[in-house]
């Protein structure tokens, strides 16, 4: 074999090889330029991508922060609100403060007048009381000389004459006396109470049996509604009242006795519609979830009662009975507000007749605790509420002070008394409690059937609201010392057969007519 017979075939093999080294160089070549030319678009579409989220994101953050805006500025004005009615509550007691303090000196300036004219009087009296001795020294030197008798006879006769005079001075004078008793006696214990009054002034919400909820628009009345009725049945079965639904615009009523209820129904359409989702199951998982708060919040009314009195730490169950009170009505009064109110008064009275102010404010604060429960207990509300704070552990005396606030039986102790009258100024107020035309008018009845029902009596009429009951009376049949006693009579009678708030004036009225007629 020659050289070129195997070099040929050898440079052969060797060019097809490079050919090929070459061949698969220009493909890996080309092979990763289209991979740089892929792996590029990915890159510029994902930039895109990330571009636009950042866009959306950069957008729901600038929307939420408008939103959080415009909350925060409504918050605001409303705050800007609460604030300028409290500003114009504060300037009109300011002003009542000013009237009461103006009537007050001038009180005291009729005083200082009478004070002066009971001088003079006394000092005529003094000088009328030397004119009747120098009178009888006289009488007794006519009676000796004239009459002829005995210095002993004329002493008896003259003893006799003024032991008749003296009776009837005595007698006047002891009506005088006890009239100016009942005029000082009057004006102390008036004095007293518009100091009270004064000090302390409560705005009082006359509550019903009724909640309104103002409604976004119209169409959420369909989403309260549901399909087929359901979302309503499912609210009224779990929260226990009656949802009603009219043509009123924009507004939902809640209907039911039970204040707690109405809260929480309340509440519960208020938070679904600030969520958005309406549907059975929502609504009994919202209203678990708001009785646990109402519940909450009665134990912080509770608390708030007793830390605005600055009274001693109260027991938890006692806490939660108080702040019940809260959403129950007497007369239309809240009775949470009406024991805090009554609380304060009898405190201020108490330092003003020398008992102690805490005591009184703390048998005030629980004198009608038995409302919280008296729904669930059978008797009196005084006697639940004083069973109550005896297994609290509450002292003796607040427990007979809440047990006898309504006078049965009769007070033994002063504090009893002083809640008694507390209770008694913070309902007669006008405004405290709403009364029904039919019960306003049985009360005036019975008043004029009881002054009627006395001998002597003529016609009988209840006056101012039925504060004042004037009685006239047979002049012939009635002198002046029957008509006191008559007076004295009817009022207790009415204090024996009727309950009233505050006080009940009787005034008899006995006079003398004369008629003639010229022809």
């Amino acid at each position: 074999m020659t050289v070129w017979e195997w070099l040929w075939p050898t440079l052969t093999a060797a060019g097809f090889a490079l050919l090929g080294f070459w061949g698969h160089a220009l493909y890996v070549k080309m092979r990763d330029r289209a991979e740089h030319r892929a792996a590029g678009d990915l890159l510029r579409e994902a930039r895109r991508d990330a571009d636009m989220v950042r866009k959306e994101a950069e957008l729901s953050a600038r929307d939420e922060w408008i939103r959080g805006r415009e909350q925060i500025e409504a918050e605001m004005k409303a705050r800007q609100q609460v604030l300028t009615a409290a500003a114009e509550r504060l300037a009109r007691q300011d002003e009542r403060i000013e009237r009461e303090e103006q009537r007050v000196a001038e009180q005291a300036h009729e005083l200082d007048r009478r004070r002066g004219e009971l001088d003079t009087l006394r000092a005529e009296l003094e000088g009328q009381r030397d004119e009747l001795s120098r009178q009888l020294a006289e009488a007794r030197e006519r009676l000796e000389g004239l009459a002829h008798l005995s210095a002993e006879e004329a002493r008896e006769e003259l003893l006799k004459r003024l032991d008749a005079e003296l009776e009837i001075e005595h007698a006047a004078r002891l009506r005088k006396a006890q009239e100016e008793a009942r005029v000082t006696a009057e004006q102390k214990a008036r004095e007293i109470l518009t100091g009270a009054i004064q000090r302390y002034a409560a705005d009082q919400v006359a509550d019903v049996t009724t909640t309104a909820v103002h409604l976004p628009d119209e169409s959420m009345k369909g989403r309260i509604i549901g399909r087929e009725g359901r979302n309503i049945r499912a609210l009224e079965l779990a929260t226990g009242v009656t949802v009603i639904i009219d043509d009123s615009p924009e507004l939902v009523v809640l209907s039911s006795f039970d204040p707690i209820r109405r809260e929480i129904a309340r509440v519960v359409i208020e938070r679904l519609m600030h969520d958005g989702r309406i549907n059975p199951v929502l609504i009994e998982e919202m209203t678990d979830k708001v009785t646990q708060d109402v519940d909450a919040l009665i134990l912080q009314a509770g608390e708030e009662a007793v830390e605005a009195l600055r009274l001693a730490p109260v027991p938890l169950e006692i806490l939660q009975l108080l702040g019940r009170l809260k959403y129950r009505t007497s007369f239309s009064q809240n009775v949470l507000r009406h024991s805090i109110e009554a609380a304060h008064l009898a405190g201020m009275m108490a330092s003003e007749i020398g008992l102690d102010p805490v005591i009184a404010k703390r048998a005030a604060l629980f004198h009608d605790l038995g409302k919280a429960v008296d729904h669930e207990v059978e008797g009196r509300h005084a006697e639940i509420g004083a069973d109550l704070l005896n297994k609290a552990g509450e002292s003796e005396v607040v427990v007979a002070a809440v047990r006898e606030h309504h006078d049965t039986p009769q007070p033994e102790s002063a504090y009893a008394a002083l809640v008694a009258a507390a209770d008694a100024i913070t309902a007669a107020r006008p405004g405290a409690r709403a009364e029904t035309t039919g019960l306003y008018l049985k009360r005036l009845e019975d008043l004029e059937a009881i002054a009627k029902a006395e001998p002597g009596v003529v016609r009988s009429l209840a006056m101012q609201a039925g504060r004042e009951l004037r009685v006239f009376v047979e002049p012939t049949e009635v002198d002046d010392a029957t008509a006191i006693q008559l007076a004295r009579r009817i009022s207790k009678n009415i204090e024996e057969s009727l309950d009233f708030p505050g006080q009940i004036k009787v005034t008899v009225i006995r006079e003398t007519r004369c008629v003639e007629y010229a022809r």
